[in-house]
């Protein structure tokens, strides 16, 4: 049972030193019993009570990552039912299903769509994260030539799934090293599933016939000393699925639940013999609560908004994406190119440089942080002002680029041209459009 945040406080310190970011030691183990702390946070904190309070300073939903190096995923360690109460922390992956029984062409051809189809989307790279390879043959040998041809032409987490654990271990033998997840445990295979796992040591996926039986299944393997697990509660209807996402994350979550504490896998690809419904489906447990989707097939024009919704409901709402301070050079800018100045709230970058690449005229885009902000916001909280704006200039290096001093800056911050102009002798201040559309125009009518 998971202790309370009284509990917890008995067991601190209680020295109020703040140095775990919290102004009290009541405060910080408030948030340790509701999942929302780390107890390495508290350097003082002795051995005793770090084993007695180990329970508490569990996630309430053990995080597992699959796959190794820079294509890593982690899901789980989520906190929270609802992205206001704080943020969603690790994004679901998607995965593309193949199975060894398909021809060789079409095994290529999805692999194709894997690497293929990703976008850049506010400077990020939108991608799908895992192929799931399934052992509709009941060959080994088949099964781990599939696997091994996934492994070579991706560089993606692998999904290695069968109930048979004979299968699974030719699957494993190719491809240990890049971390597979086990696919699956279920009541008839449990022991020999663990003993793979224990050997590898990969993630392995529960599967069940319900919650209930899941919650006993996940227990036993705790006990094996398997921690690292995902739960399918096996419901292939939408009802019950979605269902069983809500009860499985609010038990974790409210009661503490250990044995539904872990990440879900959930497949609209059984749910549906639509490509469009099935992208439907998925879209519902991107929001509530798949840990990984898995899908028949990638498509771009389902594919695209699956990815969309995902960045959108993972974005902390409280740290608004930002693009790096600096100067971003826009079509090969000269020393007689204008210089444009905004903010870095990645929206309005990414707004403003592509409404100067439309234009075509090469530009200096100096990009100053703003903490996030848009210009507007920015400006009105201080950090979009003459005094801040004028360091940056100086110090960024654009003056050795250009032999002019014109600077161009948005027509929303226009009130801060005559103090620019005291802060920065010898250059001319622009004001430039309010609007990004109206950048085009306004660049084709520059003079150095």
């Amino acid at each position: 049972m998971a202790l309370t945040g009284i509990e917890i406080f008995k067991l601190l310190p209680k020295t109020n030193c703040k140095e775990c970011g919290e102004p009290t030691c009541l405060a910080f183990a408030m948030k340790l019993a509701a999942g929302k702390a780390d107890l390495s946070a508290c350097p003082y904190v002795s051995e005793e009570a770090k084993a007695k309070l180990s329970e508490a300073s569990t996630p309430p939903i053990m995080p597992v990552t699959i796959g190794v190096g820079d294509r890593v995923l982690k899901i789980g360690g989520e906190t929270v039912m609802f992205r206001h109460e704080k943020r969603f922390d690790n994004p679901p992956g998607l995965a593309i299903l193949i199975s060894d029984s398909m021809a060789d062409s079409e095994i290529a051809g999805r692999l194709e769509k894997f690497n293929s189809l990703q976008y850049e989307r506010i400077g990020l790279t939108l991608r799908a994260d895992l192929v799931a390879v399934k052992a509709d043959s009941g060959d080994g040998a088949k099964f781990a030539a599939v696997a091994g041809k996934v492994k070579q032409n991706t560089d993606g987490g692998i999904i290695l799934m069968s109930t048979d654990p004979n299968v699974l271990a030719e699957g494993l033998k190719v491809c240990a090293d890049r971390k597979p997840l086990l696919y699956a445990a279920t009541e008839e295979n449990l022991d020999k599933v663990a003993e793979l796992a224990k050997g590898s040591p990969c993630p392995v996926a529960v599967k069940a016939s319900n919650v209930e039986k899941l919650a006993e299944l996940t227990a036993k393997l705790t006990e094996a000393g398997v921690k690292d697990i995902v739960i399918d509660s096996g419901s292939r209807t939408v009802r019950q699925a979605f269902d069983d996402q809500i009860i499985i994350r609010s038990a974790a979550l409210a009661k503490k639940f250990r044995p539904l504490g872990f990440p879900t896998i959930v497949f609209p690809c059984e749910m549906t013999d639509d490509p469009m419904k099935e992208a439907v489906i998925a879209s519902i447990f991107v929001a509530k609560y798949g840990g990984i989707i898995v899908l028949s097939d990638f498509q771009g024009e389902s594919l695209f908004p699956l990815l969309v919704e995902r960045l959108n409901i993972y974005t902390d709402p409280q740290r608004p994406l930002a693009t790096t301070e600096g100067i971003y050079p826009i079509g090969e800018p000269k020393e007689d190119s204008p210089v444009l100045i905004t903010s870095n709230f990645s929206l309005t970058y990414f707004i403003v440089s592509g409404e100067i690449e439309s234009s075509r005229v090469p530009t200096w885009l100096l990009v100053k942080d703003t903490e996030g902000l848009s210009v507007v916001t920015a400006w009105a909280a201080g950090k979009f002002v003459a005094d801040v704006i004028a360091p940056f200039v100086k110090k960024c290096g654009i003056a050795d680029k250009v032999k002019h001093h014109k600077l161009v800056i948005p027509g929303n911050a226009a009130a801060e041209s005559g103090g620019l102009e005291e802060e920065l002798p010898g250059w001319e201040i622009l004001v430039g459009p309010r609007e990004g559309a109206n950048i085009p125009a306004y660049l084709k009518t520059w003079k150095p």
